[in-house]
């Protein structure tokens, strides 16, 4: 198929498009448009942006300095609006946040059961019960309380291993080398697996068989990998038949994962059949949704899929940004020994040597805490957040912008968290500030300076969840192993990846060494 004549086509209908609009567009006083970066292709406008070396969110953080705190760029066929300003972020996402609603994503609607996951779900009635059902029966305090045994389980599994390999290794003085990034990836997709349907696929599975284990590790990493990917269907519709490959891929990947979900409803309607349900303190969160959709019906959902949806939505928010905190706190932290010194004097003071660290440790650690922020601050794991479809014309700033319907907005964390008006030394990795100066400011996007789970009415419900896990998993491995970098003369590689999640590009291989008494590292696994 010849493609120069379709580009030409194109090109021609969003010239006459945008003549016409033009046209006939009403001027309004004082009021001028976002400014449009430049530099962008005809079609395609600045998607090769999204296909550089160059993580988009530095390069829309060095384009902010040219065309100011709000400009847009041309994504194929819409127009996307860059804010990176606190303030305007803040008028935008509390002021005007009923007129924005999330777009649809291609991995959404092959992979989620046609955009019936939570996070990625049009607003509406629907929506609106299926954030209730997940906010009161799976993501409060006491059901994250309820499941702190999965966590603590997975917990010692890891660092079980992590022991019994140094122990292979003839117990070296000076610690095994271990990629953390493969581990932290095992670790918490392991966690939000147990959680939410009771089985682990990642490192020695006792509940799996071996090649069973392989093959559902590959699918489950497969499916957290498509949700990171730049597409052209989700910007540019007229070219996304060249992606067919990796959509050919994603219909693969969702026939094999509803296989497995069916699997596990009839696992779970056999246990309430023969009455070997566990407890309620045991219950996952598949066991949770379908208990509740035996007693709730939504009009408009379809029960079987709401709750695979959900199960499969739980797996991906609860993996994916706890593996990109947790593997940029430790490079940090490699790279600032002194910081893993006051960490550890914290949790030997509080936790002590005689024992592991609890859950219930968490609030008491308050440098392990600060140490999250500062981790969230420089490397948020969704740098460009807030994604959201403009469904009605609003202005922003005492009128000086105007945002049309149909635009995109995102909203440039990373930008705004380095922002050296809001931050002192921004670029600095310096978690005392937060037991100082900035002590006050808290992950949950109320104070617009820090907001790693999102802006607005579709923020992500998790929050706590997402927060105990990574406290949990950094307090507890810092507890355990004495951690540096391979070479003395060379910091951490900190190159940062392109995509819509900011996983670190390059492998975290560290030298680890257990602190503790062995008996601390064994458990009946």
């Amino acid at each position: 198929m010849e493609i120069f004549p379709i580009l030409l086509t194109l090109v021609s209908i969003l010239v006459a498009a945008s003549v016409f609009v033009r046209l006939h567009r009403r001027p309004t006083k004082n009021r001028r448009e976002v400014p449009l970066a430049a530099g962008a292709w005809p079609v395609i406008g600045h998607l090769l942006f999204y296909d550089s070396k160059t993580p988009t969110h530095a390069t829309f953080g060095d384009m902010s300095v040219v065309y100011g705190p709000v400009f847009a760029t041309k994504l194929g066929s819409y127009t996307s609006i860059i804010i990176s300003s606190q303030e305007i972020a803040k008028e935008i996402y509390t002021v005007h946040d009923k007129f924005l609603d999330r777009p649809g994503l291609t991995a959404s609607k092959l992979l989620g059961y046609d955009d019936s996951f939570l996070t990625f779900k049009p607003y509406g009635p629907q929506w609106r019960e299926m954030r209730k059902i997940a906010a009161t029966e799976l993501l409060s305090s006491i059901r994250v309380d309820m499941q702190s045994h999965y966590r603590a389980g997975e917990a010692d599994v890891s660092f079980g291993n992590l022991w019994k390999l140094w122990e292979s290794k003839g117990r070296a003085k000076n610690g095994v080398l271990v990629d953390m990034k493969r581990e932290f990836q095992d670790l918490t997709a392991n966690t939000s697996l147990m959680m939410v349907v009771g089985k682990r696929y990642f490192g020695d599975s006792p509940n799996c068989e071996k090649e069973e284990a392989m093959e559902r590790r590959k699918l489950v990493r497969d499916f957290l990998d498509f949700f990171s990917l730049y597409l052209f269907s989700d910007f540019l519709p007229a070219l996304g038949w060249t992606e067919w490959r990796v959509k050919r891929d994603m219909k693969r990947a969702a026939k094999e994962l509803d296989v497995v979900l069916e699997e596990l409803i009839a696992e779970h309607k056999n246990k309430k059949k023969h009455d070997l349900g566990l407890g309620e303190i045991k219950k996952t969160y598949l066991d949770l949704l379908m208990d509740t959709f035996e007693h709730t019906e939504i009009p408009g959902l379809d029960a079987r899929t709401t709750t695979k949806a959900l199960c499969l939505n739980l797996i991906l928010a609860g993996s994916e940004t706890a593996i990109v905190v947790l593997v940029w706190a430790v490079s940090l932290l490699v790279n600032n020994p002194h910081v893993i010194k006051k960490a550890q004097e914290e949790l030997d003071n509080i936790v002590g040597k005689n024992r592991v660290v609890e859950e219930s440790d968490i609030k008491d650690l308050v440098y392990i805490q600060a140490i999250v922020k500062e981790t969230f601050r420089l490397y948020p794991p969704v740098p460009l957040v807030a994604f959201r479809h403009v469904l009605d014309d609003f202005d922003v700033a005492n009128g000086t912008y105007h945002v049309p319907a149909g635009s995109l907005l995102l909203v440039n964390a990373w930008k705004i968290q380095r922002d050296p008006s809001l931050w002192s030394d921004p670029e600095r990795f310096e978690p005392e500030r937060f037991l100082t100066v900035d002590n006050d400011v808290d992950v949950g996007g109320q104070s617009f300076k820090l907001f790693p789970f999102g802006l607005g009415r579709r923020s992500c419900p998790a929050i706590p969840l997402g927060l105990r896990m990574v406290h949990y998993a950094l307090a507890r491995f810092l507890h355990s192993f004495e951690v540096a970098k391979p070479s003395i003369e060379e910091d951490m590689d900190m190159t940062e990846s392109n995509g819509l999640v900011n996983l670190k590009a390059t492998p975290l291989e560290v030298m680890v060494t257990p602190r503790l008494d062995p008996h601390l590292y064994q458990f009946n696994m």
